[in-house]
């Protein structure tokens, strides 16, 4: 099989995805790595002539935010895939990109705008009609949360549940990198994410809480008790939709007190802000100015410890009987970063992105349309995760504790 794929962004969870696909030649028959910054492309392309027997991969400089270089880029590589690992303000330029060339897409997190801390899959659903017709097929979310976490609940619901009533997506990172202040992904990305408003379904309509307002503390396979906060999270919008039964619905996620300290101090100074200022004659956005001072997430990997935890837990009827559900992947800093010198957080969105590229090219998932990870078959997915490096655990009728 001599498929290719255009792998768009070089960060640490492009690196993964580069990563994981070299490693299987039987399926990524022609990689190409492309990023503003080409240099950081060739970086990651050395890494894996070294690591992985000589593997090569091309490289390319490309601005994703310019469709026209987009199409460009797919004419002369022609993939039968784009796997897009940019910034999710790029998703659809990229996407309009793919739509004229004709060739499927797939991402790992939902859309937002520049100028709007906001998002939501509204802007990719809308192009369900137009990748319709043309053919193709657009994979949403297809990273660990969103991504695994949503196959995680069609797993359960395709062979434990009659009926989804009440979900909690819990997401631990147990690590201690030894920096004062870092984000593990994107800090412009992140740090937006994380001070906006908390939201949770309840009882069929979306329920708003200030930043970090709800809390508890969860106790997490071989971690521990871990103060987890609500916050809202993008697989909850998609989930509530595609599984009509669920009568609750909530995103937890754990943040150190330290953390929380720093973020309110660059909320409280301006930092946070993503208006321009003008500065000597210059226009500079505050969070994008911290995003250039702070640790680099890809570069955190070599004195990172501990494991991540994230899982679903459900709870719901089956032939007329509640009965609850647990299901999780443990993640070793250490183990991801020996493998692909980045991080787990970057190791547990990029594999799945793999994963789902390869459901694509081997036609295990196909459709011609829009779609998010949860409305395909789960059982193929959940098996390769257990081949590529994030094995799974479940647990049956146990005390959820939420």
């Amino acid at each position: 099989m001599s498929n290719k794929v255009l792998i768009i962004g070089a960060g640490g969870v492009g690196r993964v995805v580069a990563y994981k696909c070299a490693q299987h030649r039987d399926v990524f028959g022609d990689i190409m790595l492309a990023s503003r910054t080409k240099k950081k492309c060739d970086a990651i392309a050395s890494a894996i002539y070294q690591d992985c027997g000589g593997r090569k991969i091309k490289t390319a400089r490309l601005d994703a935010d310019q469709v026209e270089q987009t199409v460009a880029l797919i004419k002369k590589f022609q993939p039968d895939l784009v796997i897009n690992v940019a910034l999710p303000y790029q998703d659809l330029p990229i996407m309009d990109a793919c739509l004229e060339t004709g060739v499927n897409y797939m991402d790992t997190a939902n859309y937002e705008p520049k100028e709007v801390a906001k998002f939501e899959y509204s802007w990719q659903w809308a192009y369900q009609e137009r990748y319709a017709n043309k053919g193709i097929m657009a994979l949403l979310g297809c990273g660990f949360d969103p991504g695994v976490t949503s196959v995680y609940t069609a797993y359960a619901k395709k062979h434990y549940f009659d009926e989804l009533h009440e979900l909690d997506i819990v997401d631990a990172n147990a690590g201690s990198h030894g920096k004062a202040f870092a984000t593990n992904f994107n800090p412009e990305i992140n740090i937006r994410e994380v001070t906006q408003r908390g939201k949770y379904w309840e009882n069929g309509q979306w329920v708003e809480t200030e930043p970090h307002e709800i809390w508890k503390d969860i106790d997490y396979p071989e971690i521990g008790p871990k103060r987890s906060y609500l916050i809202y999270h993008e697989e909850l919008e998609s989930l509530v939709k595609n599984f009509p039964t669920l009568k609750r619905a909530r995103f937890w996620m754990t943040f150190s007190e330290q953390y929380l300290t720093h973020l309110r101090v660059i909320q409280n100074i301006g930092m946070a802000g993503i208006e321009p200022i003008r500065y000597k004659g210059v226009d500079i956005v505050p969070l994008q100015f911290l995003k250039a001072v702070l640790p680099k997430p890809e570069e955190l990997g070599e004195n990172y410890t501990g494991f991540t935890s994230i899982g679903n837990r459900i709870k719901g009827m089956k032939d007329g009987k509640e009965r609850t559900y647990y299901v999780w992947n443990n993640c070793s800093h250490v183990d991801a970063y020996k493998e692909t010198g980045t991080q787990a957080v970057s190791y547990t969105t990029g594999v799945p992105a793999m994963i789902g590229a390869r459901m694509i090219l081997t036609g295990k998932w196909s459709g011609k349309g829009v779609f998010n990870v949860e409305q395909l078959d789960p059982d193929p997915f959940m098996e390769r995760l257990m081949l590529d490096g994030l094995p799974w655990h479940e647990k049956h009728n146990i005390d959820l504790g939420m």
